[in-house]
């Protein structure tokens, strides 16, 4: 039976004042929910203090990126070792905003996500077409070239400590969502995928829907057999909405 996730990604968004009393919120209404777990996902520069917030939670911490090397001269960059020093967990990997908007390629990501796993972290990885490859009909295969540039890599077996996020690019920030049976049918290709080479990391592989799921329609998309959970941007924001796609989730 595969735990459902729930990750808030916060995104670029926040003060200090408004991250507080998010977390505050959030501590107020986990205990409601029962099965799934939760992480929040914050901006860097507030993992330190959302690391102190969450500490004797249920809430997990986890970053929005990582990067591939272990340290060096990269200006900017942070590390999955310094992400350990403030207790985050996960690591998300490949988000569409860094593929397509800062045109990190499969094979970054795919170091990126070998470099959160060194540092002992567990990544999301982050997998979706963009609008023009959904009406092209190339779906499965865009999914499958980003998840073999991660198994082509490191082994199949390298899933079995992560989590795959599909994000339908086109659905990502725009209110428009696929419908469950989309979705459905996208996450089992991905696990038929992993299963061509390994059936139990298939089976034990967690995968989370992205891509506009809001307290609204959280429930159904949830519901599918192989939909374990979501990666939530906007509604990740607001205490309540996010809490209850937890519960939905759970």
């Amino acid at each position: 039976m595969r735990q459902p996730i729930v990750a808030g990604n916060w995104k670029m968004n926040g003060t200090l004042e408004s991250v507080r009393e998010l977390v505050a919120g959030l501590k107020a209404g986990v205990g409601e929910v029962n099965a799934a777990e939760v992480v929040v996902c914050a901006p860097s520069i507030y993992l330190s203090e959302v690391s102190s917030l969450v500490e004797g939670s249920a809430i997990k911490l986890g970053s929005q990126d990582v990067s591939n090397a272990a340290s060096g001269a990269y200006t900017g960059e942070i590390s999955g070792a310094m992400l350990n020093d403030f207790g985050t967990q996960y690591a998300i990997v490949g988000h569409s905003e860094r593929r397509h908007g800062r045109g990190e390629s499969d094979e970054l990501v795919a170091e990126k996500f070998k470099a959160a796993q060194d540092a002992g972290l567990i990544p999301i990885l982050c997998i979706g077409e963009l609008l023009e490859e959904r009406e092209e009909g190339v779906t499965e295969q865009v999914c499958a070239r980003q998840m073999d540039a991660v198994i082509n890599a490191y082994g199949v077996e390298s899933l079995k400590n992560s989590v795959v996020a599909y994000e339908p690019v086109w659905a990502i920030g725009t209110g428009k969502t696929a419908s469950p049976e989309q979705a459905q049918e996208v996450h089992a290709f991905v696990r038929a995928h992993v299963a061509k080479q390994d059936a139990g990391v298939a089976a034990g592989l967690r995968i989370q829907y992205g891509g506009s799921m809001n307290a609204g329609n959280a429930a159904e998309l949830l519901a599918q057999e192989d939909i374990d959970g979501g990666l939530i941007g906007g509604a990740s924001l607001k205490a309540d909405d996010f809490l209850t796609i937890c519960r939905a989730g759970g």
